[in-house]
């Protein structure tokens, strides 16, 4: 994919340094740190008991979840490499660097991950929910859009520039 020069000059840049950014940067890489220690520690504990069907939708289920979250962490990797001028906006929309793992983001789970411990079940719905919004925000990159903020936040904005503006107009008496 080819994308012009002059469209995302500054673009990546800006955004690695948004609020939106950090938070989520900020979260991808807590639950990358969370998923590890659960599936190192209790994680390994609990699959020991599971049945066999079941214990195999956890391995499934676990490297799926693992191939999600370093797929985000790779993309936020690169998002800050851009902010910080280690890595060109050029550079960081190129294929090689694009989000990863669509297919397997996306397949349905195997029916006995309805019985796997609820703490990875968490676990996976949150990988889940942040891939899902990384990739609405490499999308909204690549197509030389600036990342959307949330619908509350844009309603906000708007209820505020309209309290604004009324306020800062002058009323005349007839």
């Amino acid at each position: 994919m080819e994308i012009g020069r002059d469209r995302v000059k500054g673009l990546n840049k800006g955004f690695g340094g948004s609020e939106l950014f950090k938070r989520t940067y900020r979260e991808g890489m807590a639950l990358v740190e969370e998923a590890a220690s659960y599936l190192d520690g209790p994680g390994r504990e609990q699959a020991k008991d599971l049945p066999r069907a079941t214990a195999l939708a956890y391995a499934t289920e676990s490297m799926r979840m693992t191939t999600r979250l370093m797929q985000v962490a790779a993309w936020l990797l690169v998002q800050k490499a851009v902010h910080e001028g280690e890595m060109t906006e050029t550079e960081a929309l190129s294929e090689k660097y694009e989000l990863g793992g669509r297919d397997l983001a996306k397949t349905e789970p195997a029916k006995a991950a309805q019985m796997l411990p609820d703490v990875l079940r968490d676990l996976i719905q949150r990988s889940e929910n942040i891939y899902e919004r990384i990739d609405r925000l490499d999308a909204q990159l690549r197509a030389g859009e600036e990342p959307s903020r949330s619908a509350l936040t844009s309603q906000q904005a708007k209820v505020e520039a309209f309290f604004r503006d009324t306020l800062n107009t002058k009323y005349t008496k007839h």
